[in-house]
């Protein structure tokens, strides 16, 4: 979880929620109030279109959700399938190729967001991209950092913030805090560049996310521990 991540690994984690968020953010304006990374607002959306007569709402948000699991396979088989037959595998750190399969769905996305025809494929892409990158931080095949979804987060918040006001660790909830503020920001970050640049601001997140995954690896090759 977020409160035992090194100093280092928190900047990781704290960028990569930002990047999401960025992501999220320009998705949301684009999609007319559809998530590509926050699957719980998805599913009450869902719920709420089947009931207000509207299947085909009901289908974009499923399908969001969906492809979002899909991402969360494809990554999870993809660190799988690495750790299995590199020299030097990742089980405990950060894996960069969780990161690099994200930022290889949001590419796919970018590259499509260019032809008109297939520009309705490029939400489905970002979701995929978003349900992969929550592979970064695993541990024994399980999520230990969620970094595109914050209910959790702002629960960790508040039960840390309530211990330390009864004598506990004085500084823990701020890592959970962090988390979300790099999340709101990010939002923020995206929306402003969405509607400067349409889903050109895609690019943006694939340059980040490229950069972060060339670090972790180069991190990796030379043995570094976090």
């Amino acid at each position: 979880m977020a409160g035992s991540l090194t100093p280092r690994q928190g900047v990781l984690a704290g960028t990569l929620t930002a990047t999401a968020g960025f992501v999220d953010g320009l998705a949301f304006i684009h999609l007319g109030g559809y998530f590509v990374s926050f699957m719980s607002g998805n599913s009450t959306r869902a719920g709420a279109e089947l009931t207000q007569g509207d299947p085909a709402g009901w289908a974009k948000a499923m399908g969001l959700v969906a492809f979002f699991v899909a991402g969360v396979v494809v990554s999870s088989l993809a660190v799988h399938v690495r750790s299995s037959r590199s020299v030097r595998p990742e089980p405990g750190g950060p894996q960069s190729t969780a990161v690099w399969v994200s930022m290889a769905f949001l590419l796919l996305a970018a590259l499509m967001s260019l032809v008109p025809v297939l520009r309705v494929a490029v939400p489905p892409a970002v979701a995929a991209g978003m349900g992969a990158v929550n592979g970064t931080f695993t541990r024994g095949g399980e999520v230990t950092v969620g970094l595109t979804y914050m209910t959790g987060t702002l629960v960790k918040t508040g039960q840390h913030l309530a211990l330390a006001l009864t004598g506990g660790n004085r500084v823990v909830w701020l890592r959970f805090l962090t988390l979300w503020v790099a999340i709101a920001l990010g939002s923020t970050a995206g929306a402003l560049a969405y509607l400067s640049w349409g889903l050109g601001a895609l690019w943006i997140a694939v340059v980040l996310l490229a950069g972060i995954a060339a670090v972790l690896d180069l991190r990796h090759r030379r043995g570094a521990v976090d």
